[in-house]
């Protein structure tokens, strides 16, 4: 059974052993198992200091946030646990190439003032629990080991929490298919599958923004709270919801419909629902209590008692003036040009 006087005892063990070898600490981990509360002890061979050690005890035993489980219950965390799954999240965002190198980043709010986030600098495939950064409402830096440091990014995340206070975790990577309609400026609006329709809607594109600045935050800030999934102009994706799984399985969907548009479109171009079958997905997704933000409930149209569209009125591009063409009329403007050419 865990009692405080069994950590404390730990707690010694760990302390001599450092105090013996002064060649290379060992890091040991306090792990308390869900079901049996079983102590088990274990240790990893990487130099550690006895402030990170010290840090990384608090954080083991303080229940943190809750996630759900499989069931649909509520289910509390530590922190270490929340480090893993950000870990685990992230070897699964570089496996399935929706990051490169460094790029992409995480974060989970713990609290309204303390959010874990990855750090810059670092392949999100390789990260072990100790990388994680936590960080306060501002973005400073609340604890973080060794030379790690919170991303870059994380202005934008915290804007998407000070906007949105159901949002638990935000993700923002790189995937292929749906960056490359970002950058080429095309939003995802077209409805293709019901999946796509009821689990997202549509995702615009926020206007681009200089990477690490104001100017991403500031543009993400017009879709926040109309939407769960934003492309960002000529750079990648971001998606966010009530919890880290969440979040990550809606870049999930983001790639897919990205994909399978893409490669619809290399077949002669999709056929799309009708506005009538959007709005019966819609009322689907309603019918489910569905949580998030969705043009079911917040299209602009709706809102004035007129019927769902699912580009919510060509308001999914922070460009009015790029707007999107009509497949009918560049095949008409094709046409004609060819004419002209006398082919």
């Amino acid at each position: 059974k865990t009692t405080q006087s069994n950590i404390y005892l730990l707690t010694c063990v760990v302390d001599r052993l450092i105090i013996l070898d002064n060649r290379k600490f060992f890091y040991f981990l306090l792990y308390k198992t869900m079901e049996s509360r079983e102590l088990l002890l274990f240790s990893i061979v990487r130099p550690v200091s006895r402030k990170a050690l010290q840090l990384n005890f608090a954080a083991w035993d303080k229940p943190a946030a809750g996630t759900k489980n499989e069931s649909g219950g509520v289910k509390m965390q530590n922190e270490y646990e929340i480090k893993k799954e950000i870990c685990d999240i992230g070897k699964r965002i570089y496996n399935r190439n929706m990051v490169a190198a460094n790029d992409g980043n995480i974060s989970v709010k713990l609290s309204d003032n303390e959010f874990l986030c990855t750090p810059t600098g670092v392949s999100k495939g390789f990260m072990t629990p100790e990388y994680i950064c936590k960080v306060d409402a501002q973005g400073n830096v609340i604890q973080a080991n060794g030379n790690f440091k919170p991303s870059s990014e994380i202005k934008m995340h915290m804007r998407v929490y000070q906007e949105r206070p159901d949002v638990r975790s935000v993700v923002h990577a790189h995937p292929v298919y749906a960056t490359s309609f970002a950058i080429a400026g095309i939003p995802l609006t077209q409805p293709i599958m019901p999946e796509a329709v009821i689990a997202l809607g549509c995702v615009p594109i926020a206007k681009y923004g200089r990477p690490s600045t104001m100017e991403i935050p500031d543009a993400v800030s017009e879709y926040v709270q109309h939407f769960d999934a934003v492309l960002l102009e000529n750079h990648g994706a971001l998606t966010y919801s009530d919890s880290l799984l969440a979040a990550y399985l809606k870049m999930e969907s983001v790639e897919f419909y990205a994909q399978l548009l893409y490669q619809s479109r290399m077949l002669g171009g999709p056929k799309e629902f009708t506005p009538q079958q959007v709005e019966d997905l819609y009322e689907i997704r309603r019918q489910f209590g569905m949580k998030g933000r969705h043009p079911a409930n917040l299209c602009p149209n709706a809102k004035e008692g007129k019927p769902s569209c699912h580009t919510c009125g060509g308001g999914c591009h922070g460009d009015d003036k790029k707007s999107a063409v009509s497949a009918d009329v560049v095949a008409e403007i094709t046409k004609k040009v060819l004419e002209q050419l006398g082919r």
